[in-house]
């Protein structure tokens, strides 16, 4: 019997992050959206695939290497055991994959597809000459420098003098994908986001593309060119590669690597820094099309996050570590509090006052104090056994009205990649469930002996717990811990409810009887740290 074609992964990446130093909030502030997202995905029922890595190779790591006294290798090594993959801890992310681009799966794929492409006439030898930013690792065109104070042509994000660099060097033939570029772009408006994005790359492409110096003479730290051992393949153009290299590119039909790449691939979404955009937007697909490969479906360039009004740079000193702000406030809140408070896609400010301000009002305030609240009275008043509710009002079915158009809303934010909407239309109901107590006045209810009174405690405590429940599934990607714990504490697990999306707004899950668990505060308040 034939078995069924397995569903499409939904495909996530994450850019592979440079091993030149230890990740900052920056770093982590993508990782976190592509795992709200793809756990968004999870929580929908679909089969789901999420990458993240490191970038090792390259001039910028082989200085920061030589720099620490360490061989490059050894340096990669220490950074991905020492800092890389325990941040992913930090924060919680839940990623498929992690991918380094010293590994042998990645390196043997990359000079397979390179030779391929050679084969097929789309790399030639030739000179290159002109500035190369090593801290971007990117040849520079003259009219992006900038020039400082002394007169020197300077990167404008790294604000360091450029090299001018000549080498002779491989080609990839780049111009020779301008027009099919611009025509697929013109197809699909939304294979780039957001607008302003996808504006800067159609401006960019109509002033025509330069053919892309592929390979570097002048050091040794990379991937060998499979035809010329004198060269190694530029690191960008080795990086890249990673999002199809680690789902098996150009392994053999039949067997695991294919497989997982006809399953696999494309990729759905490339979540990328907006001062990556070109590389992700122009050069990756012109490899893949070369290649005859299908697309990404989207590369969703984001904003940068700012100190002081400045990227958050290490180099700069305005690197702060995840670390730092979830030893303050726990992950759940380093997550809630970055996609809540930037608009994803612009740039956005951090500031400690507003971290603090933030998590006490709508965590600690809000959810945290609504739960604790219902929690006690359901203790108090029914011995901990959520009671059955008796006949709805109309400010009960308020409520559940409510939850369906929270949740449809939610949805489609979420998987807009609108992640403050979705967030704020949580919010919005967390508000609107507390209003209720305050106008429902349980508490006053409780005083009435007679049967009606005990009724309409029940149900109005009911309610709170259904809408608690609710929100503890919606949440629950952005806040996995917490949300668990809610989940357990407000009788979900016990009664059997669904956290799938599509199920969410049905009401009346929780069974009555189970017990209502009083645990300790979800959000504790916190002192204010020495640096505001």
């Amino acid at each position: 019997m034939t078995q069924p074609a397995q569903q499409k992964a939904f495909y996530l990446t994450t850019p592979i992050y440079y091993v030149n130093d230890a990740p900052h909030i920056g770093h982590a502030y993508t990782t976190v959206a592509g795992d709200v997202m793809t756990r968004w995905h999870r929580a929908a029922g679909e089969n789901v695939w999420f990458l993240t890595g490191t970038d090792e190779h390259g001039q910028k790591v082989l200085r920061t290497a030589e720099a620490n006294g360490l061989a490059p290798q050894k340096w990669a090594d220490k950074l991905v055991t020492d800092a890389w993959l325990p941040v992913l801890d930090v924060i919680d992310a839940a990623n498929d994959d992690f991918i380094r681009t010293t590994q042998d799966r990645h390196m043997a794929r990359v000079q397979r597809f390179l030779s391929s492409l050679k084969a097929a006439g789309h790399i030639y030898e030739g000179s290159y000459e002109g500035p190369y930013c090593v801290g971007c690792e990117e040849f520079k065109l003259a009219g992006d420098l900038i020039t400082d104070d002394s007169g020197a042509q300077c990167c404008p994000i790294h604000s360091k003098p450029v090299e001018q660099v000549s080498e002779t060097n491989w080609f990839f033939r780049l111009s020779a994908f301008t027009d099919q570029l611009i025509a697929h772009y013109e197809a699909n408006p939304g294979a780039i986001r957001p607008e302003s994005a996808y504006n800067e790359v159609m401006s960019f492409l109509r002033s025509g593309l330069q053919d892309l110096s592929i390979s570097r003479s002048t050091f040794d730290w990379g991937i060998p060119v499979p035809w010329d051992q004198s060269q190694v393949v530029y690191v960008w153009f080795d990086a890249l590669l990673n999002y199809a290299t680690a789902v098996g590119l150009g392994d053999e039909p039949g067997t695991p690597g294919a497989e997982k790449f006809a399953q696999t691939w494309p990729a759905d979404v490339h979540l990328v820094g907006k001062d990556i955009l070109r590389f992700h937007a122009i050069i990756w697909p012109a490899m893949l099309m070369a290649a005859d490969l299908p697309l990404p479906g989207c590369v969703f360039a984001h904003g940068w996050l700012l100190v002081g009004g400045e990227k958050m740079s290490k180099s700069k000193l305005t690197g702060i570590s995840p670390q730092s702000i979830v030893d303050l406030v726990g992950s759940d809140a380093f997550r809630y509090y970055f996609l809540r408070a930037i608009i994803f896609g612009q740039d956005g400010s951090f500031s400690w006052e507003d971290l603090v301000a933030r998590y006490t009002s709508e965590l600690a305030n809000g959810l945290g104090n609504l739960a604790s609240r219902v929690q006690a009275m359901v203790g108090k008043y029914f011995d901990g056994l959520l009671p059955a509710p008796g006949t709805y009002t109309e400010a009960d079915l308020a409520i559940q009205n409510l939850l369906i158009t929270t949740t449809k809303n939610t949805d489609h934010a979420i998987r807009d990649f609108d992640f403050q909407t979705g967030i704020v239309a949580v919010k919005e109901f967390i508000d609107a469930v507390n209003l209720y107590v305050t106008e429902q006045q349980p508490w006053v209810i409780a005083k009435g002996e007679d049967a009606a009174s005990q009724e309409r405690l029940a149900t109005i405590l009911y309610t709170i717990c259904e809408s608690l429940r609710a929100i503890a599934a919606l949440y629950q990607p952005i806040m996995p811990k917490s949300m668990a714990t809610l989940w357990t504490e407000i009788g979900a697990e016990a009664s059997g409810a669904s956290h799938l999306i599509s199920d969410i707004a049905t009401w009346g899950q929780l069974k009555p009887g189970v017990g209502i668990i009083k645990g300790e505060s979800m959000f504790p308040r916190i002192e204010e740290p020495e640096t505001i």
